[in-house]
């Protein structure tokens, strides 16, 4: 079977507003020569073009997606959160939340880019597709139902999980979501819930500052069902497939999912401004082949990988290819220039250990009953 990819052009379109990296522009804060937010399109354009370049995107299942529908976003988003995002939208744009600007139609684009989520989890849980990919932006982690925030205006993968639930597809998803930063959204649509195991690693209290803590592990009948892993900066590979052999892994086999989605972020790379945590392609290359693997003996297969952060213009296209070799299975390659020079840069054998006993820790707290 086929790996899907999906993206659609409107969304390098988003707009942002007038902030310098993650401040607004104002008082002694000068705007930028160029751009504003980091959440910037090229990117996500640039992995795209890498694909299409060596050849891969030829080996995929290409194409757009329906939008998401006003009935998609109310299964997560309540109607005056809609209203108040599409009066804005057609009146200019605006922003809602905190680091969230768009400009005209950027409700039409946010919901696009949900579309693009929700075809690319719907597309495989009903069996189309083998896996899947989906480029979406604006991203979508960070956004709760009520609250747009760091760059996130609709909750992508929730409005996708809830899509494929409710047209009876799938009953039981696992969102793995290895963003540097907290999916603090995701975690709050379905933080009550038994049927969606939510699994977030990232930089400990960069953002947002006051979420991701390992001791939040749900309410309710959702008590147990979420998993933070926050990781000091500097973390780095070796400490990343660790934390997904010895927690995130185990965790996911005892949840027996149907189905497993990703929020696949590149942030936590080496090289990223808005993470210091040291990841390398290869990383994301073996933490991508661990899930597969997973999702092959847990659900048939059954992956989907929906973009969120990752502000990098030169090496996030190297990061997402060699995720997207893994899913396809593809004897295509791209070498990442970078290599060498990160494999120098990772902690040495001290702070390894350091963050080892972290693991300890938290694999010791998570296999005590929450």
């Amino acid at each position: 079977m086929a790996t899907g990819f999906f993206s659609d052009e409107s969304c390098f379109w988003h707009g942002g507003g007038n902030y310098a990296t993650t401040v607004p522009v104002g008082g002694f804060v000068q705007p930028l020569a160029y751009g504003g937010l980091p959440e910037m399109p090229e990117a996500k354009r640039r992995l795209k073009n890498l694909l299409e370049v060596s050849g891969l995107y030829a080996e995929l299942t290409t194409g757009t997606a329906p939008t998401a529908t006003r009935a998609d976003l109310l299964r997560v988003h309540p109607n005056d959160y809609i209203d108040a995002f599409k009066s804005a939208s057609d009146n200019g744009g605006g922003e809602l939340g905190l680091r969230t600007p768009f400009g005209p139609g950027g409700y039409e684009i946010a919901a696009q880019s949900a579309g693009l989520a929700k075809e690319a989890i719907c597309a495989v849980a009903r069996g189309d597709l083998q896996n899947s990919y989906a480029l979406t932006r604006p991203p979508g982690h960070h956004c709760t139902p009520d609250f747009p925030n760091g760059f996130c205006l609709l909750s992508n993968i929730a409005i996708g999980v809830e899509a494929a639930i409710a047209q009876g597809y799938t009953k039981r998803i696992v969102v793995l979501d290895w963003d540097v930063h907290h999916g603090n959204g995701t975690e709050a649509v379905f933080y009550e819930r038994a049927d969606v195991l939510t699994i977030s690693i990232h930089q400990e209290h960069n953002y947002p500052l006051d979420t991701g803590d390992v001791t939040d592990r749900g309410a309710g009948p959702g008590r147990g069902g979420n998993i933070n892993i926050p990781l000091p900066p500097g973390a780095g590979h070796d400490t990343y497939l660790e934390a997904m052999q010895r927690i995130v892994l185990p965790q996911i086999a005892a949840f027996r999912p149907d189905m497993i989605v990703v929020a696949c972020g590149y942030d936590a790379a080496a090289i990223d401004p808005l993470g210091r945590m040291l990841a390398t392609a290869d990383t994301f290359r073996q933490m991508t082949q661990m899930i597969s693997e997973a999702a092959a003996t847990l659900c048939r297969g059954k992956l989907a990988m929906v973009h969120e952060g990752g502000y990098s213009e030169v090496y996030v296209p190297f990061c997402g290819h060699a995720v997207i070799e893994v899913l396809s299975g593809t004897k295509i390659t791209v070498d990442d220039p970078f290599a060498q020079t990160f494999a120098l840069r990772q902690p040495n054998a001290r702070l390894t250990s350091f963050y080892s006993q972290l693991i300890d820790e938290m694999q010791d707290f998570f296999n005590t009953p929450a």
